[in-house]
């Protein structure tokens, strides 16, 4: 007799130590039964658009989403494991590698990378305003803090007050940029595809990337604080604004926001190539990025509809070449490229850097 209780107390042991964690799972899924997402300004009305689809066509509720940038983004879903932090975070880059360092620190270790298409980094002006043709050389010029100027290897603080100093052919008129912060991943692309872009015209710093590339990134992605380039924060409506208000002014931003806001403002001319839907998708656009969104592995199956809103994300009504995020701005993938991502939602794929 004493045996056969012996024998039950150890079951029930068992029974409750293998209950345990999915019952406190349970009880921290009852805490929040919404997906919270943050992240990238550029992504978020994609992202949004297909909440609102999520919540009208499923039993879930419709997930909330917080505009914080990239940078922002990831170190809030970074920060950890539980339901005080982000189910998934939006990025208008890809992930560093010290970010998934950082995340790794905070017990967020396996992580899914979605990629849902592209988008153009766009120079806009209002269309009160002539169309500006520029180089990203010129966009370099104007907008570096420092710059090649005399002797090879020198660098002065940039003295270019008008875009007819920074080329001849260029309007006489002030230069006045607005555009993202340092945390943004619109700021990171511009920087790296536009200033980038013209930085390595010049053939002493083009040398310099593979011996030191620190500094060669110092000068090529360093934006002048003067006042020629006004950090206005995440929000690209107020960058419309400013810009219907101030014809001489230009604002940074994705394509998808010229793209809905086409009767207010025009995007520049870059190297010759117009920002369009046609030139982003097949790659002539020199100032074009993919853009992403992170799940956090932890949190599915302890928040409800994760599986399932990956699934409509993914879904070709969404981010097919006919899909309703296409009507709203997004470049799409091509078919291969889209067959992997799809794959990878649907398994949970670990990210590989």
């Amino acid at each position: 007799m004493k045996k056969n209780i012996a024998t039950a107390a150890v079951a029930v042991i068992a029974a409750v130590t293998f209950l345990v964690p999915a019952l406190t799972a349970s009880l921290s899924a009852a805490g929040r039964d919404y997906i919270s997402i943050v992240g990238s300004s550029t992504v978020y009305p994609f992202a949004t658009v297909v909440a609102e689809q999520f919540g009208k066509t499923t039993n879930f509720k419709t997930p909330k989403i917080e505009s914080t940038g990239s940078g922002g983004g990831l170190k809030l879903f970074c920060s950890g494991i539980g339901i005080e932090h982000p189910d998934i975070t939006n990025a208008s880059r890809r992930i560093k590698k010290s970010e998934v360092e950082n995340c790794a620190k905070n017990g967020v270790t396996d992580i899914t990378e979605i990629k849902i298409g592209y988008d153009g980094i766009v120079i806009a002006n209002s269309r009160k305003a002539d169309i500006m043709k520029v180089s990203r050389k010129d966009l370099f010029l104007a907008l570096a803090k420092d710059i090649p100027m005399g002797k090879e290897g020198e660098l002065v603080p940039n003295p270019n007050k008008t875009w007819k100093d920074v080329n001849t052919s260029l309007p006489d008129i002030k230069i006045e940029v607005l555009g993202p912060p340092p945390t943004s991943g619109t700021r990171d692309a511009f920087a790296e595809l536009g200033l980038e872009g013209g930085c390595k015209e010049f053939e002493w710093i083009r040398t310099m990337k593979k011996k030191d590339s620190k500094n060669y990134k110092a000068i090529c992605h360093a934006v002048r604080e003067d006042g020629a380039y006004v950090e206005a924060g995440e929000n690209d409506v107020l960058i419309v604004r400013k810009l219907e208000a101030n014809p001489d002014a230009f604002g940074v931003f994705g394509f998808s926001f010229l793209d809905q806001n086409a009767d207010r403002v025009q995007g520049s001319i870059v190297d010759g190539v117009e920002p369009t839907f046609e030139n982003i998708a097949d790659g002539k656009y020199p100032v074009s990025r993919p853009l992403y969104f992170y799940v956090k592995k932890a949190h599915v199956g302890m928040i409800p509809g994760m599986k399932e809103f990956l699934s409509e994300f993914t879904s070709e009504k969404a981010w097919g070449e006919e899909g309703y995020l296409v009507d709203k701005g997004l470049i799409p993938m091509l078919e291969e490229e889209k067959k992997k991502f799809l794959e990878d939602g649907a398994s949970l794929k670990n990210l590989s850097m």
